[in-house]
């Protein structure tokens, strides 16, 4: 590894440089290698580096080991990603403070972009408990991946949820990946890490910290193209993921309880000050708007299909799309987002004129398509 990544690295590793002291460092030095160089008195030019941190930084090189850090990774299969890395989430570069430094144990996919978070209570009610299965279940199985904290009560389940649904989630540490917290989740974090990844932005042994689970959250909401809340009292942390996200432009669903019950106090308000209700998927596929740039998504044959022998490409450009039957998927992916004639879409899909006309008016009801005239239709 080149000595820019190690720097950086080292960097990333030193306690008291968090994402946003890690940015004022390199915008006042220009790279990570400059500021490790830097002098004390340099280092305290950088507005909020005391002269705690400073000496911390100075010492860097003598107490932190960089080299140890990636032999770890290589031995326990963790990736390390920077900002510059195609593999670095996009959605997640978008945020005012993105992780500098992304550990991964799993594998990051393209169709991860199509994320939504679930969270919750740490102290699930049995309402919540089922709540939080169902989405997470459903979400799944439409094609979403589910991403939350691998906190117990409502991120567990979302995260069980997302797997007994054959679907894809990712687990977003408040700690490093070799100190799982907490700790009776490491088996479930294994298992998501073969379905989807774990990540961190902590070094791999930092022990978890009151401070980490608050910024982890933004992390949760980055990643995602909204966030639900399933169950929350008014002081529950998911309420920060909810914050997160309306500061980053992400969506924020909540689902309802009884106004008497404690743990939905928090989704009540939520809801009260224009988080969107949500009783079904629907609900949030309504919200959701284009994406900023489409995902190819390959859809495998089900067992037993004997009309189907190949792998299906399609290109999502609006999550509704995940809802679409076969039928109309085949039909909108045979639409441009030029004008396209329908007498080529049913030369395309070889389907029956009437049933391509039936299922444009199904896709134009759903504003996944738009008409330019009579024979003429267009993706949004």
């Amino acid at each position: 590894m080149n000595q820019l990544i190690r720097d950086r690295l080292l960097l990333n590793m030193i306690p008291g440089v968090g994402p946003r002291m890690y940015q004022k460092l390199l915008e006042r030095f220009g790279d990570a290698g400059n500021a490790l160089m830097a002098s004390e008195q340099e280092l305290r030019s950088v507005s909020g580096l005391g002269a705690k941190l400073a000496g911390t930084i100075l010492d860097a090189k003598l107490h932190l080991d960089v080299t140890q850090e990636l032999e770890d990774c290589e031995r326990y299969e963790v990736k390390i990603f920077t900002l510059e890395d195609p593999e670095y989430p996009a959605e997640l570069k978008q945020i005012a403070d993105p992780p500098p430094i992304l550990y991964c144990k799993g594998e990051l996919r393209e169709t991860d972009r199509l994320a939504i978070g679930v969270v919750g209570s740490r102290h699930l009610s049995d309402y919540g408990a089922k709540t939080a299965n169902q989405f997470g279940r459903g979400l799944a199985q439409c094609g979403f991946t589910i991403v939350s904290g691998l906190a117990r009560g409502a991120d567990a389940a979302a995260h069980k949820a997302a797997l007994s649904a054959g679907g894809r989630t990712i687990a977003v540490l408040g700690s490093g990946i070799l100190n799982m917290y907490p700790p009776e989740h490491k088996d479930l974090a294994a298992e998501i890490s073969v379905n989807g990844a774990v990540i961190s932005e902590m070094p791999l042994h930092r022990p978890p910290h009151a401070g980490a689970f608050p910024q982890r959250n933004r992390i949760v909401s980055g990643l995602s193209l909204g966030v639900l809340v399933v169950e929350a009292s008014s002081r529950s942390g998911a309420l920060i993921t909810a914050r997160h996200a309306m500061e980053q432009g992400r969506e924020v669903f909540a689902i309802p309880g009884r106004i008497d019950s404690r743990t939905s106090q928090g989704c009540n308000d939520l809801i009260r000050d224009g988080a969107k209700l949500v009783q079904s998927i629907d609900d949030i596929l309504e919200e959701l708007g284009p994406l900023t740039q489409p995902v190819t998504r390959v859809v495998k044959p089900e067992i037993g299909r004997a009309d189907t022998t190949a792998e299906v490409v399609t290109t999502i450009r609006q999550p509704a799309e995940l809802q679409l039957n076969d039928q109309e998927q085949a039909i909108l992916q045979a639409i441009s987002v030029e004008p396209t004639l329908v007498d080529l879409i049913v030369q395309k899909t070889g389907l029956p004129v009437s049933r391509v006309l039936a299922t444009l008016s199904v896709l134009q009801a759903r504003r996944l398509i738009r008409r330019i005239s009579g024979n003429q239709v267009a993706r949004v």
